[in-house]
């Protein structure tokens, strides 16, 4: 095994909301659609979204794929200016996703943005202050 990360799934019991979401909110492109999953266009790893019936069928392991409660990750979106995070953070959010906590300078600099998806995982726009 490399330790390289080739996929990043979005375990969810909405499908359909979520693919809007990531496509019409945040603006990715469908690439391959089977319903219960779905893979968006992205560079370098490969991102999808399962429905959990399809990860249960797939594993025969329900212990693992109850819906977390609170945050179970995290994806982080860069941004190439501190502008580009406070205008992006408007415009997802003008367009349906949930505020969290409005751009701001952080101590590690950046200027960082939170906002959630259907399903309230807290995703991240960031740029460095200095960049």
């Amino acid at each position: 095994m490399q330790p390289k990360i080739a996929l990043i799934t979005i375990l969810t019991d909405y499908v359909p909301d979520m693919l809007k979401f990531y496509t019409q909110v945040l603006g990715f492109t469908l690439k391959v659609d089977m319903g219960h999953y779905v893979e968006l266009e992205n560079d370098g790893v490969r991102f999808a979204i399962c429905d959990r019936e399809i990860m249960l069928k797939a594993t025969g392991n329900a212990t693992y794929l109850k819906t977390p409660d609170g945050q179970a990750f995290e994806l982080a979106f860069p941004c190439d200016s501190p502008e580009e995070v406070n205008r992006t953070y408007e415009w997802i959010v003008n367009k349906g996703a949930k505020p969290i906590q409005p751009p701001a300078s952080m101590e590690w600099g950046q200027q960082t943005a939170f906002f959630a998806d259907p399903d309230g995982n807290i995703h991240e726009l960031f740029s460095e202050i200095n960049s």
